[in-house]
């Protein structure tokens, strides 16, 4: 199928998408593939961070939470989240951890955010069990990467934003975090 966007396919060869659980991906091919007997359209997908290669069929990928990048006006809304007063306020660490994981698994950026400040934030208050600090350092990396390439910048640079955000966010107002950083995005990308 090439670059071209077919009518059965809402991705083309080189978009970079979002797969719950497993982070970016861009689309290396979309073809058919024989699956159990059947020809089928398939998404084939290299994973950005672990360069895992993954093949969806087109026509589960919803089904499986597949979705493209957040456009960057959402970015904002992303770092305010990020910058807001913890809500999680489970003290049972089983089930915080599968309410996390459950955000994580949903796919939604907004979700993942809300995992990675959580956990950033009681991670400064009490030490997390091992499985939380391993979800909190995925969350962070998929929020890393999806701004990184919403932003069209290196992953070190939206990781600096990320961190200097989660740091920001202990102990003062949300209103005094996100100006330093929307004057950085601006000055960046006029």
């Amino acid at each position: 199928m090439g670059a071209k966007k077919s009518s059965e396919t809402e991705f083309k060869v080189g978009d970079y998408v979002v797969y719950p659980m497993h982070g970016v991906g861009a689309v290396t091919e979309i073809g058919k593939k024989l699956i159990l007997g059947k020809k089928r359209d398939c998404y084939s997908l290299e994973i950005q961070t672990t360069k895992m290669k993954v093949m969806i069929p087109v026509d589960k990928a919803k089904q499986v939470g597949i979705r493209g990048i957040i456009p960057k006006k959402d970015i904002k809304k992303v770092l305010t989240l990020l910058s807001k007063d913890e809500v999680d306020t489970e003290e049972d660490w089983k089930i915080r951890y599968q309410n996390n994981m459950n955000k994580i698994k949903s796919g939604s950026i907004f979700e993942v955010a809300d995992v990675c400040r959580n956990l950033f934030r009681r991670a400064n208050g009490k030490e997390l069990s091992i499985m939380e600090r391993k979800l909190y350092e995925s969350a962070y990396n998929l929020v890393k990467t999806e701004i990184a390439l919403s932003k069209g910048v290196p992953q070190e640079e939206a990781g600096n934003i990320v961190s200097d955000i989660l740091a920001n966010s202990i102990g003062q107002p949300p209103e005094n975090k996100i100006p330093e950083v929307e004057s950085e995005l601006s000055e960046e990308n006029p």
